[in-house]
């Protein structure tokens, strides 16, 4: 959990400029040393000595788990291969969150649904306990037959939302027109398997079949070349000389493009257009 305390809180926000001349690699590829099982009794694994997790949904309950390190911005890679089949009301959540009521969160959720139909790939920033930035795609794969790799860069200028190494979404900081943006709060890493079929799919008219239970992601290949928080001190406050790029990267033109190709063909919600939502007025970092 992040420090609440007004010393942490100042201490971190005075890090933030020697954070772009150092870093350290928080890497990793063993689920045994980075992360912990959090809960699900049991339905979580992690199996072939550390290299692969899967976390099991059934109807008594779902299951997660959760990083053993806080980390203060970095680029996070981790491959899934989501639930097959009929995965109508469950939901797999892979996100990056802070504690406390004004907390920081990035997020991926992985709406499940009927066999056949595309999943919805729903993304979220909040910052200071406020959300409200929804942007949905589907996705140009079948994510159900093959581990993906999904990304998130999180730099003290943006946040970068990437499927494979193409990026669907970028979230950059408008601190200066009055939007928070996530930077003063190191975050774990989460993720759960859980039922949501009040909501999930199709607002919630389709139900989970629990006749197809045990629902079942898959999860390897975990790497975090990040800034570790413990203890009130960042690991790139350290003398490390290792290659500091993802802290001040941006999107190239290739990239903006790439980005502008799946926002055209495969959004299929932005906040920022939902007027009827925001009848007085689109906030504000959509004008950016």
């Amino acid at each position: 959990m992040a420090s609440s305390s007004t010393s942490s809180s100042v201490n971190l926000m005075l890090l933030v400029p020697l954070l772009l001349g150092t870093m350290m690699v928080a890497s990793a590829g063993n689920f045994y040393q980075d992360f912990e099982l959090t809960w699900g009794d049991g339905r979580a694994k992690i199996l072939n000595n550390g290299e692969l997790l899967t976390l099991s949904l059934d109807q008594p309950s779902g299951s997660g788990f959760q990083s053993k390190n806080e980390y203060l911005f970095g680029k996070i890679d981790m491959q899934l291969k989501l639930v097959a089949g009929n995965s109508a009301g469950t939901v797999t959540a892979y996100y990056l969150s802070s504690k406390g009521s004004t907390w920081d969160e990035i997020d991926f959720e992985f709406l499940g649904n009927l066999s056949g139909d595309p999943y919805i790939l729903h993304t979220n920033v909040f910052s200071q306990g406020k959300g409200n930035k929804e942007q949905q795609f589907y996705l140009w794969f079948d994510p159900t037959a093959d581990f993906h790799t999904y990304s998130i860069l999180w730099n003290p200028q943006r946040i970068i939302f990437s499927v494979d190494g193409t990026p669907i979404r970028e979230f950059k900081n408008s601190e200066s027109i009055g939007v928070p943006f996530p930077k003063n709060q190191a975050m774990r890493i989460y993720s759960s398997l859980w039922n949501a079929d009040d909501w999930a799919t199709r607002g919630g008219l389709v139900k989970t079949d629990w006749s197809q239970a045990p629902f079942t992601a898959s999860y390897r290949n975990f790497k975090a070349d990040a800034c570790i928080w413990s203890s009130g001190a960042s690991s790139c406050s350290s003398s490390s000389t290792n290659s500091s790029s993802w802290l001040s990267q941006q999107l190239d033109t290739a990239n903006q493009n790439r980005l502008k190709w799946v926002q055209k063909n495969y959004m299929i919600y932005n906040y920022c257009t939902d007027t009827k939502r925001f009848p007085q007025g689109l906030p504000a970092e959509c004008s950016a």
